[in-house]
């Protein structure tokens, strides 16, 4: 994994925002609906092109595909694997759902959502991972387009879900346990985990679930099993990446890419010290935001092992300001201060811009906007630490 030696390297969170009409399509193909499977691969083709090309233009040192040819950032499994069917009924956002005025408030964002994460497939049979002809697509599409792309990415990373994200939001109804459901979800991911790897790119493991569920499916449970919880997915992805070097893996932890209350979220305080059990190569943390920002100072209260990247939000991806850089980089310095070492800093926004399809508080010329933005916060910053 690419290190900031001699200036902050940019990244971002995985997902960029779709065109409409690729958008209804995804709609469509998460409901099993018919769709023109030319026009869609067209679609994707085109969207990822301009994706890659719009990163580079707003200085990403380190980009991926933007998630184009995927619904969501999980929910897409359900196209690769087995066992998936039926619909879940997800636990609210205790936040969100105490507030009824900001419920109503929220109501357009929720109807814009082309596929619908809290009515996900649930699993009602055995979970393999059975076809991997999407996921060589996605590589090849992706590392031809990049291939071919002037002046191309630093380093070039794919995302792919937790098992503790499918298994909480893809509720089980067929393993005998939420545990045997966790493991067969791990073991089917090691496919996709290693062949990400295998293909040259860093692997990025979206873990929303590390931090959203304690206001979701433990909002009502003490924080002692939220905590065990943890401890079981961060072993899950340990065994997942048994044989994937960690130094190509990063880990993207956040309490839920949404404008709303967070007064309910779990501080980084409480899971830090488990997040650092995960056999990984960089922490990718909300640290931008106006609930989180101020955790940086975790860093100063646990020993942060020397070879770990932070790779520290600095762009909230929920609000439409276009942060000035001078703020990017006073962000960045206050993480590289607390680490002691520059060189193990990344910047980039807390989330990324269209999690899934339609979903976007952010409008799509203001995504632009903010990347710029961090760029060159990050090259204040970068002549401040580095000289």
């Amino acid at each position: 994994m690419k290190i900031s030696e001699k200036r902050i390297l940019t990244t971002h969170a995985g997902s960029l925002p779709r065109p409409s009409a690729l958008a209804d399509m995804f709609g469509l193909l998460s409901r099993h609906g018919p769709v023109d499977n030319s026009a869609m691969e067209r679609a994707i083709e085109e969207s990822t092109r301009r994706a890659v090309r719009m990163q580079s233009e707003c200085g990403i040192d380190v980009g991926n595909n933007g998630e184009q040819s995927r619904e969501s950032f999980f929910t897409y499994v359900q196209h690769r694997m087995s066992g998936f069917g039926g619909r879940s009924e997800r636990p609210r956002l205790a936040d969100i759902w105490s507030y009824p005025s900001f419920l109503e408030l929220a109501r357009p964002f929720r109807a814009s959502m082309k596929v619908d994460l809290l009515h996900a497939p649930k699993a009602i049979g055995e979970v393999r991972y059975l076809d991997r002809r999407p996921l060589e697509k996605e590589c090849d599409d992706f590392l031809r387009i990049v291939g071919e792309s002037e002046p191309g990415f630093a380093e070039c990373f794919m995302t792919s879900p937790s098992p503790g994200i499918i298994a909480s939001a893809m509720l089980n109804d067929h393993y005998p346990s939420f545990e045997n459901y966790v493991e067969a979800v791990a073991d089917a991911l090691k496919i996709e985990y290693q062949t990400i790897v295998a293909r040259g790119m860093v692997l990025q493991i979206d873990a929303p679930d590390l931090a959203l569920e304690r206001h979701t499916s433990y909002a009502e449970r003490p924080l002692r099993d939220f905590l065990g919880f943890v401890d079981l997915i961060v072993g899950a992805i340990n065994r997942a990446l048994e044989n994937v070097p960690r130094e190509r893996v990063r880990l993207h932890v956040c309490w839920g890419n949404y404008e709303g209350p967070h007064n309910r979220d779990v501080p980084l305080d409480e899971i830090l010290p488990i997040l650092l059990k995960a056999r990984v190569g960089a922490l990718l943390l909300s640290m931008a935001n106006p609930r989180h920002e101020h955790e940086y100072r975790c860093f100063e209260r646990y020993r942060i092992p020397a070879e770990l990247i932070i790779i520290a939000g600095v762009i909230d991806s929920t609000t439409n300001y276009i942060e000035h850089p001078q703020v990017v980089a006073d962000r960045i310095e206050r993480v590289a201060r607390v680490l002691g070492n520059p060189h193990r800093v990344m910047a980039s926004p807390d989330c990324g811009f269209e999690t899934t399809t339609g979903a976007r508080m952010v409008a799509e010329e203001i995504v632009w906007e903010k990347l710029r933005a961090m760029r060159d916060g990050a090259a204040i910053a970068s002549q401040r630490l580095f000289g």
